[in-house]
C-alpha cells in the first residue's frame, strides 16, 4: 500500500498521541496488530490475587478481558495521555467496569499521579519510543513500584522499526543493548529478556514479520 508523506506523518502523529476519529482508527488497529505482544506481555506479568496493576499507554483497551481472565480480585488502573483514548477503553469496557475494580485516568506523560510504593506490577507496551525522557520516566515508574514489584516493558526491535515508512522523528527506537543501557541509569534489575516473533499486517497495510522482546524488571 502506497502512501503519501503527509499520510505517513499523520500515522506517526497518531502513533504517538491518538486523538479524534483518526485516532480511534488507529487505535483499533493498534489494538489487533499489538495483541501478541499484549497478551505475552501479561503472561509475564503473573499476576495473582490482590495485585494493583498499572498499565501505562493502553491505547482502547480492548485487550482488558484478558487480565480478568487470569484473576478476578486484582485492581487494574488504566494511565493515558490522550482523552480520546482514555474515553474509548470507558466506553468498550463498560460491562468489566461495573463488575470490576478498573480505573482509567489521564496525566502529561511524565509524572505519575500515585505515591511512592503502592503498585504491585507495571506493563506497557509499544511506548517506549515516545518517552520524552526515558531515565526520568523508568525512575518514576521505579517510584511507584512496591519493593519486589515488577515493571514488564514490550517493543519492537530497532532493527524491524527502521523498515517501517511511518517510523521518523517521533519514534526512538531501542535493542536490547540500549535497553540494558538505560536501565543501568536506574536503580531497576533486569531479571529476563523474552524474543519473540509475530506475523502482523504493519500500519501501512504491509504483512511483516515483527521481532519484539518482553523486558522484565524488578525494584528490588
Amino acid at each position: 500500500m502506497n502512501f503519501t508523506t503527509e499520510e505517513l506523518l499523520e500515522i506517526e502523529k497518531q502513533l504517538s498521541y491518538p486523538e479524534g476519529e483518526s485516532g480511534l482508527k488507529i487505535a483499533e488497529n493498534m489494538n489487533e496488530s499489538n495483541i501478541q505482544m499484549t497478551i505475552s506481555t501479561i503472561d509475564s506479568l503473573n499476576i495473582i490475587d490482590g495485585n494493583i496493576l498499572l498499565e501505562i499507554g493502553h491505547g482502547n483497551c480492548g485487550h482488558l478481558n484478558k487480565i480478568f481472565d487470569q484473576t478476578k480480585n486484582i485492581q487494574y488502573i488504566g494511565l493515558e495521555i490522550s482523552d480520546t483514548m482514555k474515553n474509548e477503553a470507558e466506553r468498550r469496557n463498560q460491562e468489566l467496569i461495573k463488575e470490576y475494580d478498573i480505573n482509567f485516568l489521564l496525566y502529561d506523560g511524565i509524572q505519575l499521579p500515585f505515591s511512592n510504593d503502592s503498585i504491585d506490577k507495571i506493563f506497557t507496551v509499544n511506548t517506549l519510543y515516545f518517552w520524552k525522557n526515558p531515565t526520568h520516566f523508568l525512575n518514576e515508574i521505579y517510584r511507584v513500584l512496591r519493593i519486589g514489584g515488577q515493571l514488564v516493558l514490550t517493543f519492537a526491535q530497532k532493527e524491524f522499526m527502521k523498515k517501517l515508512p511511518f517510523v521518523k522523528d517521533k519514534f526512538y527506537l531501542y535493542n536490547n543493548k540500549d535497553i540494558i543501557n538505560l536501565t543501568n541509569t536506574t536503580n531497576f534489575q533486569i531479571t529476563e529478556f523474552i524474543d519473540k516473533k509475530d506475523i502482523v499486517k504493519s500500519k501501512s497495510g504491509d504483512v511483516v514479520e515483527r521481532e519484539y522482546t518482553v523486558v522484565k524488571m524488578t525494584k528490588s
